[in-house]
């Protein structure tokens, strides 16, 4: 029995396994050769040349595309008074404080970014088990632990992506659909570059950026060439 169906066998063969391709060939690529019926997303995977066992090893942030990321993100935040109308009119899907809380502690979870005041954070920090491990739980180093709480849903709703290195060296980030023009992509995936290697750790020795590659949601993988990424990077500064 063939691993794959022929959808995705037939994908894989467009991709030349051994070659490292430009950014813009690569996204080009995983553009044409995308076959699913809905508009699938495009992910970058970078391997990272970190130990993050170590605390000082630990790559993390924030960083909002320059076109977004073409889904609609559903914010929730965790304010009072005159920071909870900033939201509201900043357009938050739901803003409220330990009423919301009780919520989610009875399985509420319909939000996919969440926010909060640094004052909220005692109410908000009953969560963590429940939040923490779906990648929910806000953190001031992604910016969403702020009394700054118009700009950030403005910049969560404009397409703002978290990146975190996972157990075993590796980020997962969305960077568009398979929809958005090459140009769009292309950018998005710039941006994203600048920030990973921006955000390199003291702790990090040798090569930082060991492997990448691009994929859409049912697709292969297309390896991208690390130094022509940095290259192309640091022509978007």
């Amino acid at each position: 029995m063939p691993k794959h169906g022929k959808n995705y066998r037939e994908m894989a063969a467009a991709i030349d396994r051994q070659k490292l391709y430009e950014p813009a060939e690569a996204l080009g690529l995983v553009k044409s050769i995308a076959k699913a019926k809905f508009d699938e997303t495009v992910e970058v995977a970078m391997r990272l040349g970190v130990d993050p066992r170590h605390a000082d090893q630990q790559v993390r942030g924030a960083v909002v595309l320059p076109h977004g990321t073409g889904r609609t993100v559903r914010v929730l935040v965790f304010a009072k008074g005159e920071k909870a109308k900033e939201a509201e009119a900043a357009g938050a899907d739901r803003v409220g404080a330990e009423d919301v809380v009780e919520d989610i502690q009875k399985g509420w979870l319909d939000f996919d970014v969440a926010i909060a005041t640094p004052d909220m954070m005692g109410a908000v920090g009953k969560l963590g088990k429940i939040l923490g491990p779906k990648g929910l739980m806000p953190n001031p180093k992604t910016g969403t632990v702020t009394f700054e709480v118009g700009k950030a849903v403005s910049d969560s709703k404009a397409g703002k992506v978290e990146y975190r290195v996972d157990k075993t060296g590796i980020i997962h980030v969305p960077i568009g659909k398979v929809s958005f023009d090459a140009d769009k992509l292309l950018g998005n995936f710039r941006t994203l570059m600048d920030a990973v290697i921006k955000a390199k750790p003291s702790g990090a020795k040798g090569t930082y950026i060991k492997s990448i590659t691009v994929s859409s949601t049912m697709g292969p993988g297309v390896r991208i060439a690390p130094q022509a990424a940095i290259q192309s990077a640091a022509a978007e500064r």
